[in-house]
Formats: structure tokens, C-alpha cells, sequence
């Protein structure tokens, strides 16, 4: 299926066009049309087989129909295991929306964090975070998740390996519980399909 048989923002399509993406992948045909209809999703699907652009998308589409970018709130989180998979997938979100007014930003620990807290005082519509980081600068009164609309919990398999569970469950306690939630694994332990049942 090519996408621009999947009903995306002109923008969007232009933008992916010239990036070299014409030809949508199973993961993208299944998700897409679900997102766009504000469905919770769990996607089982291994790296590499273009599962950013299956959430991203129907993402950066649904904040700009409903006009609320720019507003200073952070409308979608997108939680990552890795400072690599975070910076990756800001990285795909910004070639994608690259003629949209989106404001999106990365942060991960490891760095200072003077200037990720000097970008978010100016306000984010999506925003890409490692779990430790992203519950310091709440912590800290950084960031406030009460107005998020969509959130994404990536590899999370992987973030089960790495002890990370027990801090994506504190994250989820500072999301809405009105929501659209999608979760991607590229396998399913008993520990994450119990996580995806809360979720």
C-alpha cells in the first residue's frame, strides 16, 4: 500500500516523499488506520520494520487536525528504553513533520540537563524521553504530563530487560487516564502483556 493511500495530512505525505518513503510496511498498513481513528494500540513487530512511522504519524496528523500545537502543553510522550532509540526516533519525527509547526524534543540522561529544561520551559507539543530522565525533570517540576493525549511506550520488551518496568509504572501515574495508548514489543513476556493490560 503506498501512503498516500492511507488519508495523511499533505504535509505529511510531502515530507515522506522526499525522504524516499513511498511504499507503506505491514506494520504501517495495520496501525495507521487505527491510530487515525484514536484506538489504542499493542504492536507486536521487530526493529526495523518502520514501526516509528506507524505511530508518528497518525500522531503528528491527529495534534494538527486538532489544532493544538504551539499551546505550550505536551500533547504526545513517547517513552524509549535507549539515549540511541530516543534520538532516533526525535530524529524520524522531525523529518516527517519537517513543514508542520510541531515543536519536538529529545531528552536522556547521561548529558546536562540545563539545555533540555532551557528547550521545555519553551514549550513542546512531543516529546521522546528515557524513563530515569523524564521522572527527574518531573521531580523537579519540569514537565507535566496532565495534558497528554497520546503516549507511546517503544520496545518495551527491552525495557523489561533493563529494569525499567517499575518507572514506566510511576510514568503512567502522572498520564490522563482519557488517552490514546500504543505499545510496541517485539516480543511478549507475561511480565508485558500484564503491563499492556493496565496500560
Amino acid at each position: 500500500m503506498l501512503f498516500n493511500e492511507l488519508e495523511l495530512n499533505q504535509q505529511l505525505l510531502r515530507a515522506l516523499k522526499e525522504a524516499g518513503y513511498t511504499k507503506a510496511t505491514p506494520i504501517q498498513v495495520d496501525a495507521i488506520p487505527h491510530l487515525m481513528n484514536n484506538e489504542d494500540l499493542l504492536g507486536c513487530a521487530q526493529t526495523g520494520t518502520g514501526k516509528t512511522a506507524a505511530f508518528a504519524l497518525p500522531i503528528i496528523q491527529n495534534i494538527i487536525e486538532e489544532q493544538t500545537a504551539g499551546k505550550g502543553a505536551i500533547k504526545a510522550l513517547i517513552l524509549a528504553p535507549t539515549r540511541e532509540l530516543a534520538i532516533q526516533i526525535g530524529d524520524s519525527l522531525h523529518t516527517y513533520a519537517k513543514y508542520l509547526p510541531l515543536s519536538i524534543q529529545v531528552i536522556f540522561g547521561g548529558v546536562s540537563q540545563n539545555p533540555q529544561t532551557a528547550k521545555l520551559k519553551r514549550g513542546t507539543d512531543i516529546l521522546v524521553a528515557t524513563p530515569g530522565r523524564l521522572l527527574d525533570l518531573i521531580g523537579q517540576g519540569f514537565i507535566k504530563l496532565n495534558q497528554v493525549d497520546f503516549f507511546v511506550l517503544d520496545e518495551a520488551d527491552m525495557m523489561l530487560d533493563m529494569g525499567m518496568l517499575h518507572d514506566v509504572r510511576r510514568i503512567l501515574r502522572e498520564l490522563p487516564k482519557k488517552r490514546q495508548s500504543m505499545f510496541f514489543s517485539a516480543t511478549m513476556p507475561k511480565e508485558i502483556e500484564k503491563l499492556a493490560g493496565t496500560i
